[in-house]
């Protein structure tokens, strides 16, 4: 009989592309964005105004924002995921990539079936530190009961929440330069 610590599936591949796929959908909101220095714990991505130029602070806007990325790849991944608790100062938003590639946790287990579109969540620090759950070792923030009411953090409503606090306005011909 093969131990649990043995069946634990490691797919550090879709670790790395899921930080590569919101920065895809962040750029695609034309949120400039850079990844932070690979295995640096806190952050993964850093975020600002793609006109580099203009203070947004003085306009009351952030400059740089920096986001974590937690991803699950199961489709039945149970809404949860691992925040460390010293680590809830250093991030402003967190977004969870539900990448949603099969069931691997319910049913046969093997991963063949359940495969659905990914889902992006992105969360403000201030939720992340209302919901987190530290009474266990394996700190998490359970969503289970929420999943209703998170709606309006996902996917491209989500990405609108870092785009206003960085002053970037929505993609309408008449908020950007037309180059002649």
């Amino acid at each position: 009989m093969m131990s649990k610590q043995a069946r634990k599936l490691r797919l550090p591949v879709l670790a790395e592309g899921s930080e590569h796929l919101v920065m895809g959908h962040l750029m695609r909101r034309n949120i400039l964005t850079y990844q932070a220095p690979r295995n640096y714990e806190g952050y993964d991505l850093i975020c600002t105004h793609p006109d580099l130029k203009r203070d947004k602070a003085s306009e009351g806007f952030t400059n740089l924002l920096r986001v974590q990325v937690k991803s699950r790849y199961p489709t039945d991944h149970g809404w949860v995921f691992p925040v460390k608790e010293e680590k809830l100062d250093d991030f402003d938003f967190l977004i969870a990539v539900f990448l949603n590639i099969g069931n691997f946790l319910t049913g046969d287990k093997e991963g063949s079936t359940g495969y659905k579109q990914t889902e992006f969540y992105t969360f403000t620090r201030d939720f992340i530190k209302e919901h987190h759950n530290s009474s266990s070792t394996w700190h998490k923030v359970p969503l289970r009961e929420m999943v209703d009411e998170i709606q309006e953090f996902r996917d491209e409503k989500g990405f609108e929440l870092i785009a206003e606090k960085l002053g970037i306005p929505p993609l309408i011909r008449s908020n950007w330069a037309i180059d002649k």
